[in-house]
């Protein structure tokens, strides 16, 4: 099941506070970027994200769960609504996360 364009739209609301987000869409999921790297993703109408030390610091009862089968284990961040908690969440992990790779 493909993630809807509604979904991604809320959850950029939600993120519009922060700096620099953006998306990609892929195969009818979409990446979520924030300052260019990437953060996590819509897989499914389920918001995940990299699980970084802090990530999982800040959701010592996260849920990890597969974007798609075959795939590393992401944070899944059930509490979209929490527009608080989700900036918060996202500048605290942004640091960890690595640059990204310069094309050829």
């Amino acid at each position: 099941m493909a993630s809807t364009r509604e979904y991604l739209e809320f959850i950029l609301e939600q993120l519009s506070d922060l700096s620099d987000i953006s998306y990609r869409q892929m195969m009818g999921e979409y990446i979520i970027y924030c300052q260019g790297k990437i953060i996590g993703g819509i897989y499914d109408n389920r918001f995940l994200i990299k699980p970084t030390k802090t990530a999982k610091l800040k959701m010592p009862n996260g849920v990890f769960e597969k974007p798609y089968e075959n795939a590393k284990e992401m944070l899944l961040i059930d509490n979209v609504e929490n527009r608080e908690f989700l900036n918060d969440l996202l500048n605290s992990v942004i640091d960890e996360l690595p640059k990204p790779k310069k094309r050829r």
